[in-house]
């Protein structure tokens, strides 16, 4: 008897192969999955967000609402998958056309190319008198010495948009550094000295988008002080659960990544007032971002998102902005939410003010929503 149930189980599972970009993703699935079922198995092994997803097979589209079993799939299908042009992925939009990397996100050709700038004298002088030193688009691979002989003169350091590989541990003697904006380089998990940051005791503002960060390190908890964490256009699947840690942050912009789920800690951020989590592969949020009661916007565009908490707009009582672009969430799915009433008279009243008479008309919600 055994051996027949174990042979029936194995009847009820189709195997199937989805061609995609040269890949071959071989998945089971139960023959009554739908089409809809299959995209979102697929958008974290593709990175492509089911309503960007088009199935082919045998020359015609699969229907999201219908089954294996009726979509004339057999074991051993080979199904392939085209990402619709200009829908967004977990890590941007997907565009026709490949531009051009910017210069100061280029490599270094070779380590040889790596040597220091040369500091001027009268420019050190000033680090040192105003606590500022403004390195942004210096052509840097490496950071000067001098920046760290200022020690705890040093209050704020900019130096986006280079060519920067490493974060020594040097880092570590601007004790009195209070923001660090790092973006737009080419700065990797393992060229990061976090032990050495994370002592930074007096850092309120950390920028570390558009580089080539996969993680954060549980470390990052250590920076109590900060206020705004931006870390947009890397390669992060997840925060961890150490952020839980930082109830003084205020902004955090972690959007076109490839996050695929938040710990529930977010939850303890509780001077959260804007949160950009946009292009990236979240299928749901845990309940615990309904107590970030200080949220005032969140942005959620192009995610795989079917469904919210329920007391979201219950909770988070200051909430006026909630952008829904690109998600399965529809208008009708929000306004059986508790606290609708509320929240939409919010965010009317905030469109009043932005906009001029003309154009504060529309009243209408219009954040993302799907109509139907």
């Amino acid at each position: 008897m055994e051996k027949d149930e174990s042979s029936g189980n194995e009847e009820k599972v189709m195997k199937l192969t989805v061609k995609f970009s040269g890949r071959s993703i071989p998945l089971n699935l139960s023959l009554d999955s739908t089409i809809k079922d299959l995209k979102f198995l697929l958008q974290p092994l593709t990175n492509v967000l089911p309503r960007g997803q088009k199935l082919i097979f045998s020359g015609k589209v699969l229907e999201d609402e219908k089954t294996l079993r009726l979509s004339d799939l057999k074991n051993g299908s080979k199904i392939m998958l085209i990402a619709s042009q200009g829908l967004h992925q977990g890590d941007g939009p997907i565009k026709k056309e490949a531009t051009e990397v910017p210069m100061s996100r280029r490599r270094p050709e070779s380590n040889t190319d790596r040597k220091p700038m040369a500091v001027q004298k009268n420019q050190f002088q000033r680090w040192m008198a105003t606590g500022v030193l403004g390195l942004s688009e210096s052509g840097l691979k490496i950071i000067p010495q001098e920046v760290w002989n200022c020690g705890d003169s040093a209050r704020i350091l900019d130096l986006s948009h280079n060519s920067i590989l490493e974060v020594p541990c040097t880092i570590i003697h601007l004790t009195s550094l209070q923001k660090l904006i790092l973006n737009d380089n080419n700065i990797s998990d393992d060229q990061l000295s976090w032990e050495s940051l994370a002592q930074l005791k007096s850092l309120t503002a950390l920028s570390l988008s558009h580089n080539q960060l996969k993680s954060l390190p549980s470390t990052l908890g250590l920076l109590t002080g900060l206020t705004h964490l931006h870390v947009a256009n890397n390669e992060l699947t997840c925060l961890p659960s150490e952020i839980g840690f930082l109830t003084n942050l205020q902004v955090l912009k972690a959007n076109n990544n490839r996050i695929i789920t938040l710990p529930s800690s977010i939850g303890s951020c509780v001077s959260l007032f804007e949160v950009d989590l946009s292009s990236n592969l979240l299928v749901d949020l845990p309940e615990t971002i309904s107590k970030l009661q200080n949220l005032k916007a969140l942005y959620l565009n192009h995610n795989g998102l079917k469904c919210l908490p329920t007391t979201l707009l219950k909770l988070c009582t200051r909430l006026s902005t909630l952008e829904l672009h690109g998600t399965e969430i529809t208008m009708d799915l929000l306004r059986q939410f508790e606290g609708w009433d509320s929240f939409d008279e919010r965010r009317r009243l905030k469109v009043q003010k932005q906009l001029d008479s003309r154009a504060g008309n529309s009243a209408a919600f219009d954040e993302g929503a799907d109509k139907s």
